[in-house]
């Protein structure tokens, strides 16, 4: 079961495909959990992307495709896996198609947890991180015994800056220009499935399994 993982920020696919991952018994991986093991393993293709990154700038394309590639190669991959985060454009989807091909397969499905703008914003603003733990709260969902005080250590809860509304809706906006268009160039190779990413956690993953195939 080879899938990737599409949804804006802040929609939950990074938690589904980690789920996912357990129920067919394959590897979640991220980009950035490559990137870092690279690095940690001082690998070629490593130090080529530490190059950049320590500059500051953008891992190229070709590099990123190169490293995914090279990572889906390994044992563990062989009843497949789930990319989560990537590819984030059409060259980079384009890019990781021709690696497929090149190992001899290609995607089963592509999942998109559709959740609206709206919400999405609702959600994230609704964050709240505590300063001395680390522990992460919802005003809504998980709000903490007393307004803005950890439960765990008694440290001030605050809004990052990641999740102020402003802060989203800058994110959306490079989702819907860079990454949306990957909906419409998986449902044109018939591996697009959709699904409510309003549901609770625990219905999207069973609205998946149902979709997929336990």
């Amino acid at each position: 079961m080879k899938l990737i993982m599409l949804g804006a920020p802040g929609a939950g696919k990074g938690t589904q495909a980690k789920f996912i991952a357990v129920q067919y018994e394959i590897p979640h991986i991220s980009t950035g959990d490559i990137f870092r093991a690279n690095i940690k393993n001082d690998t070629e293709l490593g130090k080529k992307a530490k190059g950049y990154m320590d500059q500051g700038l953008l891992v190229p394309d070709e590099l990123v495709v190169d490293l995914v590639a090279d990572r889906l190669k390994q044992a563990d991959c062989e009843k497949g896996f789930v990319l989560d985060g990537f590819p984030r454009t059409i060259p980079q989807a384009e890019a990781l198609d021709k690696a497929l091909e090149a190992m001899g397969t290609k995607m089963d499905f592509a999942v998109e947890v559709a959740v609206p703008d709206a919400e999405i914003v609702k959600r994230m603003s609704g964050r709240r991180a505590c300063v001395g733990c680390g522990g992460t709260y919802h005003i809504e969902t998980i709000p903490p015994k007393i307004e803005d005080v950890c439960d765990t250590c008694g440290a001030a809860l605050i809004l990052r800056e990641d999740d102020k509304p402003e802060t989203v809706l800058k994110r959306l906006e490079i989702y819907h220009a860079q990454t949306k268009p990957l909906i419409e160039y998986y449902n044109n190779q018939g591996i697009l499935v959709s699904v409510d990413g309003t549901l609770a956690i625990k219905e999207i993953t069973e609205e998946i399994i149902k979709i997929l195939g336990a």
